[in-house]
């Protein structure tokens, strides 16, 4: 009878030694999957929020060489990839390797940017807004100090 008891005993702690193995596999990962979410939604933001800040570095050196904004950013798109004081300093101006065919894309997504530009009072001023986030650029009101300020800044 003894021995009977002994397999028992060896199945019921095989069997919770199995159990601890999974639970343990179980908590590990409800704890790191969330985890990896969250360092992938930062690392997007800070793609984004680069990317914002090109098109920004754009626009100003736009308005610098014509005067004015661009009417779209399919026009600063243009303007970037032919002009070309732009594609002797693009790497100083966006780092190397920075595809410009992608840069007025949101990495999100890939929905372009929102753009608009208020140029009906004396002060030209531009909002560039992340169509998947509350992250912009600039101001539509006719003030200086907020031209070229980024909300995350």
């Amino acid at each position: 009878m003894a021995a009977g008891s002994q397999n028992t005993r060896t199945i019921i702690q095989v069997a919770l030694g199995i159990l601890i193995l999974c639970m343990g596999y179980y908590l590990y990962h409800s704890i790191t999957e969330p985890w990896a979410a969250v360092e992938r939604q930062e690392e997007l933001t800070e793609r984004t929020r680069m990317r914002m800040s090109n098109v920004r570095a754009a626009l100003i050196r736009y308005d610098e060489s014509n005067g004015r904004f661009p009417g779209t950013l399919d026009s600063l798109h243009t303007w970037v990839r032919t002009d070309s004081a732009m594609q002797a300093h693009r790497d100083s101006l966006f780092g190397s390797g920075a595809n410009l065919d992608s840069f007025i894309f949101s990495p999100r997504t890939g929905a372009a940017f929102e753009y608009e530009v208020n140029d009906t009072s004396r002060v030209m001023v531009y909002l560039l807004r992340d169509p998947d986030s509350d992250d912009e650029i600039g101001t539509l009101e006719p003030d200086p100090t907020g031209l070229n300020a980024a909300s995350w800044e």
